[in-house]
């Protein structure tokens, strides 16, 4: 039986885990919901017994009481929520409850426990009261199913809320009057593990995109090379292994590796603090991502200006992705044997299923670091992210030049490069708002993010670059502001967003945002329905989306495959927002439902 925080009243629990490093553990009520509950909070069923009390004041007509000496004096008021409580759970029980026979039954308390020293005044009062009644106590007893669920008025609004208790850093085990017969504490397998519902498919699903994500990249890279690259050319012809691999490109790629972790690690910018972590503990970041890609403009121009034959990129491409692809799986093996060796406090709870290949794709530990140098953090914003425009795309607009033979790129792609080098640049000016996403606070780091990070990014989001060198498309003026004004809107509606949710994620407390409306839920966070936030949900990727669709139109109509970034982009807006609905509900149950209610707008309709 598990204690409803908030509350004295026990229901039914299931216990999933135990976390050695909070001292909770982690149940599952008859509802579905999800609590974290101190050691004290978890009793075993056999030592609880409920007794029914009548509404009368009358000493005559009071219902006598339980011989748990744990148990204190009520007033009038928690006799009567008693009696209504057990009303409520009591459906097989006759109307007329002195015919009702004595069975195994759940003790109901509905106020808060008591503290030692009450008990020793309340015991010798309620001993007394017991023996003076003891006649009529098989005739007031309830008949109650031990699973039966509790649910006063007061409940419905928070029954299916998530709640986690706080740690209290002065916690003690407190003291407890023994009653007659001691209840035992139900204590959970010391080996378990904690985690959360498989996605991706689960493990089976782990198996297939460690094959398709790589093949994928394989394909896209050789279809746009095709002169035509339709769909309808599939698959793309082979070329012989050996064009895969070239010991140039590798050292190329670790050298940039190399380079952005020393322009990391240099005392330049700002340090931030990350998010809380389930121990408490908030870890540190130097975000100085700006400074980085300033120095890595700096070092593409010097490359220009000594005549440096930037289209090394373009007409290496494929070996390049080959080499990013190898570190990756390096790093990814790396990863995985050092999670090995830290302790389950340091695991991310969605890479932890107990299974080598989904925790291996997943991500085990959840901030791998050596030293101070956090190794998710640098690979989300720094090797793939700027090697995205400032090496990769930006390299790209020169083989536009030669190739094509024009004096400067065309407006094509002039817009495809600006729009994209904006939104990086961006996210590097405001690289402290990524300590607040899912991938920093939630997911593990493993090959899912390793090569997400170094293949992915930038060897995919460039595609459309690389479709533009050998498939150039002119553009008019007034489509070119038009898609201007389409990117300033998206941009507009993503920034401001993103903003709003990261100082609000930050300080929900502070006097600058009092002016936004949230939803209270009982795990003491709340619910942003104001702003942005107010108008549809996931703001932040309608903005994206927006932004999505100004990259894609420069390359016209001709073929789908420049339209990779939009189709992927709408795929990975489902699975976000389905797996987003489903841990809200989890956690935040009906207040969930009145978010959904207060903000009825949604980007794809069939998600919700």
């Amino acid at each position: 039986m598990g204690r409803w925080p908030g509350s004295s009243l026990y229901y039914e629990v299931k216990v999933l885990g135990f976390d050695a490093k909070s001292q909770l553990y982690t149940v599952i009520y008859k509802d579905g919901t999800e609590l974290e509950l101190k050691e004290q909070d978890i009793k075993s069923a056999s030592g609880f017994q409920t007794r029914s009390r009548s509404r009368s004041r009358s000493p005559g007509r009071r219902r006598s009481r339980s011989r748990s000496p744990g148990r204190t004096t009520r007033r009038s008021s928690s006799r009567t929520a008693a009696a209504v409580a057990a009303a409520a759970i009591t459906d097989s029980a006759p109307s007329s409850r002195r015919d009702t026979k004595l069975k195994d039954t759940v003790e109901v308390t509905l106020s808060p426990l008591p503290q030692a020293a009450e008990n020793n005044s309340n015991n010798r009062h309620e001993k007394k009261e017991e023996k003076q009644k003891e006649d009529n106590n098989t005739s007031n007893k309830v008949n109650e199913k031990p699973e039966a669920k509790v649910q006063t008025e007061s409940e419905k609004n928070q029954g299916r809320y998530n709640l986690r208790r706080r740690k209290d850093d002065g916690d003690t085990k407190p003291v407890e009057a023994k009653p007659e017969k001691e209840a035992k504490i139900a204590v959970a397998p010391a080996a378990s593990t904690l985690s959360t519902p498989l996605d991706f498919g689960g493990k089976i699903g782990a198996y297939f995109w460690l094959l398709f994500l790589p093949a994928w990249v394989l394909f896209l890279i050789l279809q746009v090379n095709l002169v035509d690259p339709s769909l309808v050319n599939f698959p793309p012809p082979l070329p012989p292994l050996e064009a895969f691999w070239d010991a140039q490109a590798l050292g190329f790629v670790t050298l940039w590796i190399l380079f952005q972790a020393v322009l990391y690690v240099l005392p330049v910018g700002k340090v931030s603090e990350g998010m809380p972590l389930r121990s408490g503990e908030r870890l540190k970041y130097r975000t100085n991502g700006f400074f980085a890609i300033v120095v890595s403009a700096v070092a593409v121009a010097v490359m220009v200006h000594q005549d440096v034959d930037l289209t090394y990129i373009h007409s290496h491409f494929l070996q390049l992705a080959t080499a990013s692809f190898l570190i990756s799986v390096l790093l990814s093996i790396y990863l995985y044997v050092r999670s090995r060796y830290v302790g389950q406090e340091q695991l991310a709870l969605g890479g932890n299923s107990g299974n080598v290949i989904y925790d291996f794709f997943k991500g085990h530990e959840l901030n791998p670091r050596i030293q101070d140098f956090d190794l998710k953090f640098f690979c989300e914003m720094r090797p793939g992210l700027i090697g995205w425009v400032g090496n990769a795309t930006q390299n790209l607009c020169f083989k536009n030049i030669f190739q094509q033979g024009l004096d400067t790129p065309s407006n094509s792609m002039i817009l495809v490069n600006l729009f994209q080098l904006l939104y990086v640049v961006d996210g590097l000016w405001n690289e402290e708002a990524i300590l607040t996403t899912m991938d920093l606070m939630h997911d593990g780091f493993g090959f899912m993010l390793a090569f997400g990070d170094l293949v992915w990014v930038p060897f995919t989001y460039t595609i459309q670059a690389y479709y533009l060198v050998s498939h150039p498309i002119p553009l008019s003026l007034p489509a070119v502001i038009a898609i201007v004004i389409l990117k300033i809107i998206g941009f507009y509606i993503f920034r401001k967003s993103n903003s709003e949710k990261n100082a609000f994620r930050r300080n929900p407390s502070d006097p600058k945002l009092s002016y936004l409306k949230t939803i209270h839920t009982a795990t003491g966070k709340s619910l942003l329905v104001s702003g942005w936030w107010g108008v549809v949900r996931h703001p932040n990727y309608l903005g994206d989306l927006i932004m999505a669709l100004a990259w894609s139109l420069p390359c016209g109509f001709s073929h789908l495959l420049p339209w990779y970034y939009m189709i992927f982009f709408i795929i990975l807006l489902v699975h976000r927002d389905s797996r987003d609905m489903s841990e809200c509900r989890r956690k935040y149950g009906s207040a969930w439902e009145e978010y959904c209610r207060t903000v009825r707008y949604r980007i794809i309709p069939h998600v919700y």
